[in-house]
């Protein structure tokens, strides 16, 4: 056998060295001669690992090395790290439609602002010309109604005295015609007239009684407003104020530059945020939005902080989930989360984590992850006991990443101390005969 092999080996090996010196000098060529005292030595260490050898026997080929750990009690938590920007509470772009130039800048990239302060102006020229235009409309649309309402009131005065004259001339011709005096010629002639009279009256427009101009001109009066309106807006609109209180991010404009045209195009002339409350946008995933819930705590890490963490909470958790992207039909929830410190170094713009406790267990016991096999009939653990391999039966409970808790399943009792193995072969047989040896 290989074993005797390698024995005899170390047998003829350990006789050699005993030789006396003189016994081995023909045969090998000259070179380092071994001392005494190292040949002492080297026989000293090939007779302790024969020994060794011999001492195992037959037993070494059924002996496996297993790294273990000692059961202990601990805190264990089910965390859930996503990242995500982090921006300020409330963010206000500022944009202009106005085709007009910058002609002044108040405020530069940094600076923190009060609601409605003044940011720039724009060149009024075309906005002015403009109003002029829509007040003289309105002053022509006010007067033409003025002369309207005057020839209504005239028409109408009229209207209603040829009514009256045509109404007294027509019931003298009824009286004359009941006497045979006119005939009924003359008579319906006589209706006829008042019934024009009274048409003409009924064409004009009153309101409360008295005679108005068509609906018409009021329309054009109405219309006449507003667009002077608009064009009073625009003018105001060439001085931009901030709608917050916050600090100036961005500013894509510069003295000069027309106000409808920025950087990009599309960009505003303004970013202004509220930085004194930070919070960071993520994208859990739907099977673990159950698990977070309002008000739930979270820690916060980012390079800017320099190992440190801030802390956070759960502020709003969207209604709606949306596609993941890049082709996973999983769905994700926006979710916010509220950065509770104001002394923080973060700031907006940059990408932070955000670690969530799911779960958390307190003076449990735990193993490491890698130490619980999941079986059909149920969660397993396997203890180094008498130099044997014991599978025990538990359950899980919480989990982290690298612990997890465990529980007694059946008649199991754990104990403090019990030696776990670190990562079991689940192929592993009850009672196999194991020695531990240090984890890397």
């Amino acid at each position: 056998m290989e074993k005797d092999r390698k024995r005899e080996d170390l047998d003829d090996q350990l006789a050699e060295l005993m030789k006396p010196d003189g016994s081995e000098g023909k045969k090998k060529k000259a070179g380092r001669k071994w001392s005494g005292k190292r040949k002492i030595l080297t026989a000293a260490a090939a007779v302790t690992v024969l020994a060794l050898i011999r001492m195992v026997g037959g037993n070494e080929e059924r002996q496996v090395t297993v790294q273990t750990e000692y059961l202990t009690r601990g805190d264990v938590q089910e965390k859930l790290s996503l990242t995500g920007p982090v921006s300020g509470t409330d963010s206000v772009d500022v944009f202009s439609n106005l085709h007009s130039q910058v002609t002044a800048l108040y405020v530069k990239e940094g600076d923190r602002v009060e609601k409605g302060q003044l940011l720039a102006e724009l060149d009024t020229g075309d906005a002015r010309k403009d109003l002029d235009m829509a007040e003289n409309a309105y002053k022509l649309a006010v007067a033409d109604y003025r002369e309207q309402e005057t020839a209504a009131a005239n028409g109408y005065s009229k209207a209603v005295q040829d009514y009256g004259t045509a109404k007294g001339n027509y019931e003298r011709s009824a009286a004359l015609a009941q006497a045979g005096a006119i005939s009924q010629v003359d008579l319906e002639t006589a209706r006829n007239e008042m019934n024009d009279a009274a048409r003409e009256m009924a064409s004009y427009r009153l309101v409360d009684g008295r005679p108005v101009p068509a609906e018409s001109y009021e329309l054009k009066i109405r219309d006449a407003e507003y667009g002077m309106q608009m064009k009073q807006e625009a003018l105001e609109d060439t001085k931009l104020y901030s709608p917050i209180k916050g600090t100036v991010v961005r500013v894509n404009t510069r003295v000069g530059r027309f106000a409808d045209e920025t950087g990009e195009g599309t960009e505003p002339l303004f970013v202004v945020e509220n930085l004194d409350s930070l919070e960071m946008e993520i994208d859990v995933s739907e099977y673990s939005i159950g698990k977070v819930a309002l008000g739930q705590k979270a820690v916060i890490r980012a390079d800017i902080l320099n190992g440190e963490t801030a802390e956070g909470e759960v502020a709003a958790i969207s209604p709606t989930g949306e596609e993941k992207g890049g082709g996973s039909s999983e769905r994700v929830i926006p979710t916010t989360i509220r950065i509770l410190n104001q002394d923080t170094r973060l700031m907006a713009g940059i990408t932070a984590k955000a670690e969530l406790i799911l779960n958390e267990a307190k003076n449990v016991w735990t193993v490491p992850a890698s130490a619980v096999i999941d079986r059909e009939d149920g969660s397993w653990i396997a203890v180094l006991k008498d130099g044997m391999v014991r599978w025990m039966p538990v359950e899980r409970g919480v989990e982290s990443d690298i612990r997890t808790e465990i529980k007694p399943r059946g008649e199991t009792e754990l104990e403090d101390g019990m030696e776990i193995l670190i990562s079991p072969d689940p192929s592993m047989e009850e009672g196999t005969a194991a020695v531990s040896v240090p984890a890397d």
